[in-house]
């Protein structure tokens, strides 16, 4: 790019050069040459006969008039004129007059300064619209002959570069990646005992876990060019542009070598091949041929290592991912409690926070959550801090914004009547009381009836430590939990009295119950057996949804699904029945202050008990 900027400050320079000379020329030409007072002529020539003028400069028709009674009498004040095709003297002036009569042949300039004009000016709009033109099209000339040319960013020179120390937490994944830190700045060394290194790296996890910033440290702490690109940027509609610029893009790095290149979302790119979309010579297939070839074709110790993110690896081609190709697999797994809390500091870092804020105790709440919505949480804090004119971020501001991020903003301004005020945190009590007297389920976090998102409600349940597991009595205990609502409606208003309040709760358990059955082997009759689905695919030019089960099977999943479900809502109807006068209390306890955090939750039931039918 810095070659052209010369050539750019030249077209800048002359453009603004003709804008100069175009505005000179307009204003030699419209611009007066003396501001002077025009006065009558008759009135002139009485003031002359009367001695009250000192000179009259005489400019073909033009007079131009100095008083008596100015000090400098060279320089005119008036004007005026006279008619043409006689003198002055003819027109009533007097010979002895006292006034200095001085006659100058009168001046083209004018003309002559209108006449280029009229000419130049339209040669010069002329000019500079043809040249703008021809700028355009030579413009889109390059562009067309630029098209199978690789969009990928070089940077590498930047002054601030993000290392290993930078990013908090991936431990792991920071030490898979240093051994191509090591192969980047000391290549001999490897070479010299016969080792190679892997020439793709596949960073897999889930979104919002750190893969590109990786991606970025691996770069920075090497000292090498990193490329960068998207997996989409590739495909064209234009068939053979994909592998022109794979082509492109491996020739650039290989000049550049040793360097790194990293491909954002390579799933755009590499999907299974063979599945019929398109036919046999589809775009993304022939960019992803090319892809390949590049990796490990004939050529070989290019130097030139391929970074890759995904979070769909399971829809990568086997070819992708042999040995020789992108053969080493990061695994970036959603942050643990003590990485959260190591993310959160270094958000909070500069970020003016007062001693109330709890890092340790956010880390611990925020179970599942993944970098970027770390970032999301602290972002928020400052926002809502400022928004209340704030110098520093308190701890209510992190928790307001905790929730807002994990559960929705609070909807305070949807009105409900007090009979829908009722219902709902009769709903919400019941999902409370369920969910804390069953022995498996998580504890209590908070309950309220202030609409949130798209909820009328929301019992919110956040588990005490990080989990890799869940067992099967801890999914019923969920199923039961999620039912609590609807049961408590049941039970308060009758089974004729249910409401729409409980959608989103069955969508959630029916979704659970499923996963139990078709995904983790948790059925009774079809316990150990996995049925996974997928989400289907191209064949022939028709969407195809197979399963990989017979249709008898499909009946028996439905029916274990429906058990779980049943189970579930017995159970939550017996600890509800069971426990009247702390379901009440809650609901009370809601309708006058509409949130109760879990310290309140625990005293308000305090005696309330599980059944021990309900008790799995």
């Amino acid at each position: 790019m810095k070659p052209k900027q010369p050539n750019r400050l030249m077209r800048t320079t002359i453009f603004w050069a003709l804008i100069v000379a175009i505005a000179l020329v307009l204003w030699a030409v419209y611009a007066p040459q003396q501001n002077l007072k025009e006065a009558a002529f008759s009135d002139v020539i009485r003031r002359a006969n009367n001695g009250e003028i000192a000179k009259i400069e005489l400019r073909g028709n033009e007079l131009l008039v100095t008083p008596m009674s100015e000090k400098d009498k060279n320089k005119p004040t008036e004007k005026s004129f006279k008619e043409e095709g006689s003198s002055i003297y003819e027109q009533g002036l007097r010979q002895d007059t006292k006034a200095t009569i001085d006659v100058q042949k009168p001046s083209d300039t004018g003309t002559t300064l209108w006449n280029v004009a009229s000419i130049l000016i339209p040669i010069l709009l002329f000019g500079a619209f043809f040249f703008f033109m021809f700028r355009q099209a030579q413009g889109q000339s390059n562009q067309a002959l630029g098209f199978g040319k690789s969009r990928a960013r070089l940077y590498g020179n930047e002054k601030e570069k993000v290392v290993f120390k930078d990013i908090a937490g991936n431990a792991e994944a920071k030490e898979d990646l240093v051994e191509v830190v090591d192969f980047l700045k000391h290549p001999k060394k490897f070479k010299e005992v016969g080792a190679k290194i892997p020439k793709g790296v596949l960073l897999v996890g889930p979104p919002g876990t750190g893969k590109t910033m990786l991606a970025r440290a691996v770069a920075g702490e090497a000292g090498v060019p990193f490329f960068s690109i998207s997996g989409s940027e590739f495909v064209e509609m234009f068939v053979g542009v994909g592998a022109s610029r794979v082509r492109d893009l491996f020739a650039k790095a290989k000049k550049n070598a040793p360097c790194i290149i990293f491909i954002d979302e390579i799933d755009a790119v590499g999907r299974r091949r063979g599945s019929g979309m398109g036919g046999g010579h589809d775009e993304r297939e022939q960019t992803l041929n090319q892809i390949l070839v590049e990796m490990d074709g004939f050529e070989t110790d290019t130097n030139v290592i391929v970074l890759a993110a995904t979070n769909r690896s399971d829809v990568l081609d086997p070819a992708l991912l042999r040995p020789g190709r992108f053969d080493r697999r990061v695994t970036i797994t959603l942050p643990e409690r003590k990485d959260r809390e190591a993310i959160l500091k270094v958000h909070f870092e500069k970020k003016p926070i007062d001693e109330s804020v709890n890092v340790d105790a956010l880390a611990g709440k925020t179970v599942g959550s993944s970098g970027a919505d770390l970032a999301n949480i602290a972002n928020e804090a400052a926002i809502i801090a400022a928004r209340h004119n704030r110098k520093h971020i308190t701890n209510k501001d992190v928790t307001e914004a905790f929730e807002k991020v994990a559960i929705g903003p609070e909807r305070k301004t949807k009105v409900m009547n007090e009979a829908e005020k009722e219902l709902t945190a009769y709903h919400e009590a019941g999902h409370a009381i369920v969910g804390h007297v069953l022995p498996h389920s998580d504890p209590v976090h908070k309950v309220t009836i202030i609409p949130r998102g798209g909820t009328g409600g929301s019992t919110w349940f956040l588990p005490p430590e990080d989990r890799s597991y869940t067992s099967v009595l801890e999914f019923k205990d969920v199923l039961a939990r999620a039912l609590g609502g609807r049961i408590a409606e049941k039970v308060k208003y009758g089974d004729d009295n249910i409401t729409t309040g409980a959608g989103s709760d069955l969508r959630q358990a029916t979704a659970v119950a499923r996963d139990m059955v078709i995904e983790q082997g948790m059925g009774q009759s079809l316990r150990d057996q996995v049925f996974h689905e997928d989400n289907g695919g191209m064949m022939f030019d028709r969407m195809v949804h197979e399963r990989p089960y017979s249709e008898d099977t499909a009946k028996l999943i439905d029916k274990e699904v429906q058990i779980l479900i049943k189970e579930a809502a017995h159970r939550a109807e017996l600890v509800i029945r069971a426990n009247p006068t702390a379901l009440k209390r809650m609901a009370d306890a809601l309708l006058e202050k509409e949130t109760i955090e879990g310290d309140e939750v625990v005293e308000l039931f305090k005696d309330a008990k599980a059944p021990k039918e309900a008790i799995v």
